[in-house]
């Protein structure tokens, strides 16, 4: 009996949520324009990210194919979302990552719409309030117009005002990941907007 693949989880969410993996070549060009040690274009960056997404493809296809699971800290959405932030067009955005392999689910940690309690000030170039409020309503237009399945995890408590507990946080993802994984029923495993 062949081996049941495992499930494609990507987390995604503003900056100070995520931690993504900087430790290729690649991922440190992008961790010193990110720490403005050097600088790109907006073209450029965007580019440097996906290329970071796609040298890790053929890893994650075989590591799915043999039945793990996969939780992937920022993906393509990140990309588009954060370039999109900037100005540059969506579809020249999502071009870059067509063929990427095709989340089973999204978890998309957000905060209220309604709040400002959160701090998103930081050493990193995208880290202020007013980029980070692009960013989300980007975030948002890809979540309603995307086929993949994505789920919400408000990080705030229900006042709105501080950190929910890790310990809420792990449960809510637990319930959403186990499902998606018994919901895993062939092993082919499908493309990012790939239109066949």
């Amino acid at each position: 009996m062949a081996t049941k693949r495992g499930a494609l989880i990507i987390f995604e969410g503003l900056d100070r949520i995520a931690f993504p993996n900087r430790s290729t070549e690649i991922g440190s060009l992008i961790d010193n324009y990110l720490q403005r040690k050097i600088e790109f274009n907006d073209h450029t960056i965007h580019l440097l990210f996906s290329a970071n997404r796609w040298e890790c493809i053929d890893t994650m296809r075989t590591k799915l194919l043999q039945g793990y699971t996969l939780i992937v800290d920022r993906y393509a959405y990140s990309g588009i979302a954060f370039t999109q932030a900037k100005g540059l067009d969506k579809n020249w955005c999502q071009s870059c990552d067509i063929g990427l392999l095709k989340p089973d689910l999204v978890l998309y940690f957000h905060r209220n719409k309604q709040t400002n309690s959160l701090s998103y000030t930081g050493d990193e170039r995208y880290e202020t309030k007013s980029f980070q409020d692009k960013v989300e309503f980007y975030f948002e237009q890809l979540r309603l117009s995307s086929s993949e399945q994505w789920q919400d995890i408000n990080v705030l408590d229900n006042d709105n005002k501080n950190m929910r507990d890790k310990e809420s946080i792990q449960n809510e993802i637990r319930l959403y990941v186990k499902d998606c994984i018994n919901g895993i029923k062939n092993n082919h495993i499908d493309e990012l907007w790939k239109h066949n």
